[in-house]
Order: structure tokens, then C-alpha cells, then sequence
């Protein structure tokens, strides 16, 4: 998988970091991650952990709906539900494909399909995200990821 073509997620989401999640599009209501699966993501069985297809299906739908809302620059979204259906193993190199359905001025409809390395259907979901605005810092004074632009 090349990652020449690779773009900076608009947020730092350090648990999506963690997983080797790599943003390869997004605008106009669509979004491509991707990822080349380890050791770590697999499950007894050798084949993607389904929290790993869940993650993915999440922020594929998240980044398709922060791509048309953005908030002084700094597009936030909660997920309020997501329903997820898997079909096949999963394997190899995955690629997952957020689409926006419907937007309001504060709810977005999405989905999200997971696809192997030979465009196979592996999971799909259909997820409502809620817009936001910045949060602020914690209590704690670290702040909030989305609140930190990504340079």
C-alpha cells in the first residue's frame, strides 16, 4: 500500500494513530482511510478484530461528515449511533469509504463500507453523528485532541 498519497486527519485522534489509520481523501461528503493490517489487529482467528472494521467504519462515516461542516476551521462530530454489519473476514490490506447520506444543521447521516485488497465486501455500517462546536480544555489542563490543530 503506498503512502504517497496519504493526507493529515483534520484532528489528532491518538487512538486512531495507534492503529495505523491513514486518511487517503476526504471532501464533498466522502472520505478513503486505509490500513495494512499487523499482528495487533487480528483476533483468535487470524483476521481482522472486528473493533478494528468498527473503528474504521466510524471514522470513514466521521471524516465524510466533518468534510462538509467545518466550524472555524476546526470540523468536530460525535458519533450517536452506529450499526454495523459484518460480512466476510477480513484481511490484508483494507481500505474503508465513508459517504454523508443526509445533513442537517446539526445531525449527519452516514456509510461506510470496509473492502479488502481485491474490493471485497468486508463490513458495512450506517452511523448519526452529531456536529459540534471546539470543546473546551479539560480539567485536567491537556486539552482535547480536536481542540489541537494538526500541522
Amino acid at each position: 500500500m503506498s503512502s504517497s498519497d496519504r493526507i493529515p486527519f483534520p484532528v489528532r485522534i491518538p487512538f486512531v494513530e495507534e492503529l495505523g489509520l491513514e486518511l487517503h481523501s476526504v471532501g464533498d461528503g466522502r472520505a478513503e482511510l486505509r490500513v495494512d493490517l499487523a499482528e495487533a489487529h487480528l483476533n483468535s482467528w487470524e483476521v481482522a478484530h472486528g473493533g478494528v472494521l468498527m473503528t474504521m467504519l466510524d471514522v470513514a462515516m466521521a471524516q465524510a461528515a466533518r468534510s462538509v461542516h467545518r466550524q472555524n476551521g476546526r470540523p468536530s462530530v460525535a458519533t450517536i449511533e452506529m450499526k454495523t454489519s459484518f460480512v466476510r473476514p477480513a484481511e490484508g490490506e483494507l481500505r474503508a469509504l465513508g459517504k454523508l447520506l443526509h445533513r442537517t444543521s446539526t445531525l449527519a447521516f452516514c456509510e461506510a463500507s470496509v473492502l479488502d485488497g481485491e474490493s471485497r465486501l468486508c463490513a458495512h455500517a450506517t452511523g448519526t453523528f452529531k456536529y459540534l462546536r471546539a470543546l473546551p480544555t479539560s480539567k485536567t489542563g491537556l486539552g482535547r485532541p480536536h481542540d489541537k490543530p494538526t500541522e
